[in-house]
């Protein structure tokens, strides 16, 4: 694999380990839009996290 493509790949890698990690950045009165579909596909952990935060 070249190396403009092995970066190309590790920038659009934006996995983290757990929702503390997700928010870091996240302030008060921002607007956070996230996928799901139904009850089955909500980000529970995130939105627990968010709650926890105070944001």
């Amino acid at each position: 694999m070249s190396f403009v493509v092995h970066f190309y790949l590790r920038r659009l890698d934006k996995r983290v380990s757990n929702a503390d990690e997700a928010l870091k950045g996240i302030r008060d009165g921002m607007t956070l839009m996230v996928g799901g579909f139904g009850l089955c596909g909500i980000p529970e952990n995130l939105i627990a996290a968010l709650v926890c935060k105070g944001v």
